[in-house]
């Protein structure tokens, strides 16, 4: 099949070098523009679009996907279908009607459970066991179409969001690959989502990602990994941003108000609103990532100081 392919961050790159790997042909790549990344805030292609320059596809790169020019472009590709992944925008009906086959999305959650920008994110936060992608019909919902793929994928104890986002993406890619095969054998049969079990997964923000020490300490534990890597766990301490890596879960409490430092010959401890953790890495503001026992030494922790 013609295939012109969605997608924006590093996160849909193995879905492209699926594609490309793939009997389908790559006609055309569609991600958002060129925008400044970095410290040095310079102008940078998308992951997704370098690809597609290494490998000579044209690349489409709208302001916004309803825009005639970019609408007119689409069309003389003469898409038989847009896989999508991570593309970055909502793609109106007059775009999602040029495909004779549709945009099959590829969804990492087992939809209809979180819905939205940060399946990933919230899937580690709220204590998931098992997680996995769904391909699906692309339609003007909020990740509502009609279902044609599934697969499964185990969330490990000690997973930060990166980590299992990362083994989704690839395994996700084959999932995409396999749904198109199928899709052009002409044996595949979309079903509509079930009704029960939605649940939503909003952007993450950088309040969100905001430490609560009151909560129990797998709260704690769950808040942070499931920001790491972006936009990362933080706390405040004498006033200041700390930023916060994947902690430890204790058996032993600190035995004080949430948020107290203890630092000892172990490490050092946080009490939270139930049970304590250790510190791995943090970062204060303006400097750079460091073990937590290097900070404690030289920051002269007092007794009666906490995080938060």
């Amino acid at each position: 099949m013609r295939v012109v392919f969605a997608g924006t961050p590093q996160v849909a790159v193995p879905s492209l070098r699926a594609l490309l790997d793939s009997a389908h042909d790559v006609v055309g790549v569609i991600t958002r523009p060129d925008a400044p990344a970095g410290r040095g805030r310079s102008v940078r292609r998308s992951p997704v679009g370098v690809l597609a320059d290494e490998v000579g596809v044209p690349v489409l790169t709208p302001q916004r996907p309803r825009d005639p020019d970019f609408l007119a472009q689409l069309a003389e590709l003469a898409p038989d279908v847009c896989p999508v992944v991570a593309y970055g925008a909502l793609v109106p009906r007059v775009a999602l009607d040029v495909p004779r086959l549709g945009w099959i999305n590829l969804h990492f959650s087992l939809l209809p459970a979180w819905r939205g920008a940060a399946p990933v994110q919230h899937a580690v936060i709220h204590g998931d066991e098992v997680t996995g992608a769904t391909t699906f019909l692309l339609e003007e919902g909020m990740d509502t179409g009609p279902i044609l793929g599934t697969m499964t994928e185990t969330v490990r104890p000690r997973d930060t969001s990166g980590d299992l986002l990362e083994r989704l993406a690839t395994a996700g890619a084959g999932l995409l690959v396999a749904t198109l095969d199928t899709l052009a054998q002409g044996d595949l049969t979309p079903m509509p989502q079930p009704s029960e079990g939605v649940s939503l997964a909003p952007k993450i923000s950088v309040e969100d990602a905001r430490i609560r020490w009151h909560e129990p300490a797998f709260a704690v534990d769950r808040r942070v990994r499931g920001v790491t890597p972006a936009p990362g766990a933080w706390t405040t301490f004498r006033e200041e941003r700390l930023k916060v890596g994947p902690v430890s879960l204790l058996d032993e409490e600190v035995r004080d108000a949430p948020g107290a430092i203890r630092v000892g010959k172990a490490g050092v401890d946080v009490q939270t609103g139930a049970g304590a953790v250790r510190l791995g890495t943090v970062q204060p503001q303006g400097r750079k990532a460091m073990p937590a026992a290097d900070w404690a030494r030289g920051s002269r922790i007092g007794e009666d100081e906490v995080l938060g």
